[in-house]
């Protein structure tokens, strides 16, 4: 940079002394970081800026009404919903309409029906995300959700499993194996801390629902919420899951669980 501006100031037809050479290179050196640093800065200003986007969208979100879902403790039944109707926004026409059913603790739930039939959207009325227009939806006990669409943060496989929880070393290992994890985590060069890149990029949909999976068990809740938890894995490892996991004789066996399932008709 600095033999460019001499050269070009001499070809202009101007005189270059020693000191305004020795003027020039000190503000050349002065100048010379934040240069080096704009590239940096621009890109974390146009992040920032995505960012910021984000978050105003999200304040923009029309505020849930924290009673949806009420909580009580003096009854045996964990989870319970009276003529309920819902929809996904208050002008909206009703998706569900007079729900009712009761659960009592210990209980595996399987809902079963049709694409499209509102089996999800039973899930995200028992969450409070749904409006509520009539009825009563109560819940006894802590929530652990794994939907469909399996969410993983940029970091190690073991930190997407603790989610911020201390780490047991005997209840990880016992939900790692019964997830069916073990055998991926051999393969991998860094084991449970190996990175695992933005969204799972580094992952199969197996894996990633897994991992899902494994999150929910560690966190220990009362009440399992899992939509189609097996539709990203083999049978074989479907049974294993099962039976390990969510059947009678599973992790969750003490537990609340209510899992969704598609039916798929073949002519």
């Amino acid at each position: 940079v600095s033999v460019v501006t001499f050269a070009t100031y001499v070809l202009l037809g101007n005189t270059l002394t020693a000191s305004k050479a020795f003027v020039a290179l000190a503000l050349f050196n002065i100048l010379r970081f934040p240069l080096t640093a704009l590239p940096w800065m621009l890109m974390n200003i146009i992040q920032a800026m995505v960012s910021a986007k984000r978050i105003e969208t999200f304040l923009s979100l029309p505020e849930l009404d924290s009673e949806n879902v009420k909580k009580r403790s003096e009854t045996d039944e964990v989870i319970s919903i009276d003529d309920g109707t819902f929809s996904w926004a208050e002008n909206q026409p009703a998706i569900l309409k007079n729900i009712n059913f009761r659960i009592k603790k210990g209980s595996l739930v399987a809902v079963v029906g049709q694409v499209g039939c509102g089996k999800s959207s039973l899930l995200s009325a028992l969450l409070g995300e749904m409006e509520k227009s009539s009825g009563q939806v109560v819940k006894n006990g802590s929530t652990a959700y794994v939907p469909q669409q399996a969410w993983i943060q940029n970091d190690t496989v073991r930190e997407n499993i603790l989610f911020g929880k201390c780490y047991d070393p005997k209840r990880y290992h016992k939900v790692i194996d019964s997830c069916a994890l073990t055998p991926d985590l051999e393969v991998l060069a860094g084991g449970d801390k190996t990175q695992i890149g933005e969204r799972g990029v580094n992952l199969s949909g197996g894996q990633k629902q897994r991992i899902n999976l494994a999150r929910a068990v560690y966190f220990n809740a009362d009440i399992y919420l899992l939509d189609d938890p097996l539709s990203a894995v083999d049978a074989h490892v479907g049974k294993h899951i099962f039976d390990h996991v969510i059947g009678p004789q599973g992790c969750l066996k003490k537990k609340v669980s209510l899992s969704y399932n598609s039916l798929t008709t073949h002519d």
